[in-house]
């Protein structure tokens, strides 16, 4: 049985989907994200890029609201975020992985600043910003997520982060 700690720490999450704050995560709230994105990163949505950002923003919409859309409303509520889709996915955070690794593919390659395309970790600070999360921990997350202290962030780490971010508690 799932503690209700655990559904109150998880379901605290849920804001980090909720974009516009009104109570549901619906198909708008991943195009939102981003086209947020874009414009911190002044990526034009026609480029290529951009276009991969938001196929990946839908892909995205897609597996969650498979798995959590429990009355098929297009609209993934607080409590079908948490007993639905959390549920589902706490046993197996390589199963979240891949319902987001298309976006969060899209979105390093978006604003990928660095030498040879690659993700700094200033970059990782300013998506947690867009995504309202306050400077100081952004920066500081970022600054966790580069193991070797190169300057960087790749692919693995941010899937693997995320998907524990959403899945544990902790």
């Amino acid at each position: 049985m799932v503690s209700s700690e655990y559904e109150r720490r998880i379901a605290a999450r849920f804001a980090t989907f909720d974009q516009d704050g009104n109570g549901s995560i619906d198909r708008e709230d991943f195009s939102g994200a981003a086209k947020s994105l874009l414009a911190e990163f002044d990526v034009r949505a026609r480029s290529d890029r951009g276009q991969a950002l938001y196929a990946g923003a839908e892909a995205f919409w897609q597996g969650m609201a498979g798995i959590a859309d429990r009355d098929g409303d297009q609209r993934i509520s607080r409590e079908e975020f948490v007993t639905g889709a959390v549920k589902r996915l706490r046993d197996n955070p390589d199963r979240f992985a891949e319902i987001a690794r298309p976006f969060l593919h899209a979105a390093l390659d978006a604003v990928a600043t660095g030498p040879e395309g690659h993700a700094t970790v200033s970059d990782i600070a300013r998506v947690l910003r867009v995504f309202h999360v306050p400077e100081e921990v952004a920066r500081s997350v970022a600054t966790a997520l580069d193991a070797d202290g190169d300057g960087r962030v790749g692919e693995p780490e941010i899937i693997s982060a995320f998907a524990r971010y959403f899945t544990v508690p902790e």
